[in-house]
């Protein structure tokens, strides 16, 4: 009981954040190199969107003993973590009502932007997939389904930290 309230504080949610983050971009990892799935941009964009939400994590514990400092932290988290709910959403209605459309007709700056990344550490950013595939799937959802939930529950989680009394 007194670990939940304590995961339930603004501190005990952004430290929680930060380590399933973390744990999703890890768990892709090892998903891309056990089972031989391949990343495409819309999946690197969301591995992105989680390891930039666990450095906001980090800071966002750090700040979380004053009022303001919290707010404004678990308010750019939420703002981050919605970023990775739409590109997630957009990920899945491709999968589930584009079929055979690539991630974008032409290339945008955000693929440009993949592709340069996956140049730089392919291990971690390397793009050789499509979106609109969704390969693999757990208890019926795809990843970016799994993303989408794990993007919601980030979202709420920082909104209950913003909306916290004192």
């Amino acid at each position: 009981m007194q670990g939940l309230r304590l995961l339930l504080t603004p501190r005990g949610l952004f430290a929680a954040t930060g380590i399933a983050a973390i744990g999703l971009v890890a768990g892709a990892i090892v998903l891309q190199q056990t089972m031989n799935l391949a990343a495409c941009p819309l999946c690197i964009l969301q591995r992105m969107v989680d390891l930039l939400l666990a450095l906001e994590a980090i800071a966002a514990y750090l700040v979380a003993g004053k009022s303001l400092q919290r707010r404004a932290a678990a308010l750019v988290m939420a703002a981050t973590a919605l970023t990775g709910v739409w590109i997630a959403a957009y990920q899945t209605w491709l999968q589930r009502f584009a079929r055979g459309v690539s991630c974008t007709a032409d290339q945008p700056w955000w693929e440009s932007f993949v592709n340069w990344a996956g140049s730089q550490w392919p291990l971690l950013f390397e793009a050789s997939g499509l979106c609109s595939e969704a390969g693999w799937k757990l208890l019926g959802l795809s990843l970016a389904e799994w993303s989408l939930v794990a993007f919601t529950t980030m979202t709420v989680a920082m909104l209950a930290a913003l909306l916290r009394r004192d």
